[in-house]
C-alpha cells in the first residue's frame, strides 16, 4: 500500500509561483507513474500533469503547459509540481496520484491518491 501526502499549497496573488510536493510512503514508487490532478469547486477533477518512472516522459494539460513543471526525485520517493505565472483559474484542490495503468489523463486509471492541498490564486 502507498500513502501520498501533498504539501506546498497556499494563497498567492496572480503571477506568483508555488511548488507542490507529494511524498510517498509505504513502498517505493520509483517504478510508478505519478500525476497531479486538480478540482475546483463545482467542477470535475481534471488532469494537470504526469511523469513516468524514468522522469523523461512528461505530459501536461494544455491549460498549464509552459507554466507548470512536473518532476520527481525517486531517491526521496517524492514528486513535485512547480507552478509559475499562476492565474485565478488555477484555484483548486490539487491531488497527487500514483500507480495504475491506462490513459494517463483519466483519474480513474490511478491507484493511489493523496488528500489534496488547496491552492488559491487571487486576482
Amino acid at each position: 500500500q502507498v500513502q501520498l501526502v501533498e504539501s506546498g499549497g497556499g494563497l498567492v496573488q496572480a503571477g506568483a509561483s508555488l511548488r507542490l510536493s507529494c511524498l510517498a510512503s509505504g513502498r517505493t514508487v520509483s517504478n510508478y507513474r505519478m500525476g497531479w490532478f486538480r478540482q475546483a469547486p463545482g467542477k470535475e477533477r481534471e488532469f494537470v500533469a504526469v511523469i513516468f518512472w524514468s522522469g523523461s516522459n512528461t505530459y501536461y494539460a494544455d491549460s498549464v503547459k509552459g507554466r507548470f513543471t512536473i518532476s520527481r526525485d525517486n531517491a526521496k520517493n517524492t514528486q513535485y509540481l512547480q507552478m509559475n505565472s499562476l492565474k485565478p483559474e488555477d484555484t483548486a484542490i490539487y491531488y497527487c496520484a500514483a500507480g495504475g495503468s491506462g490513459i494517463y489523463f483519466h483519474s480513474s486509471s490511478y491507484t493511489y491518491w493523496g488528500q489534496g492541498t488547496q491552492v488559491t490564486v487571487s486576482s
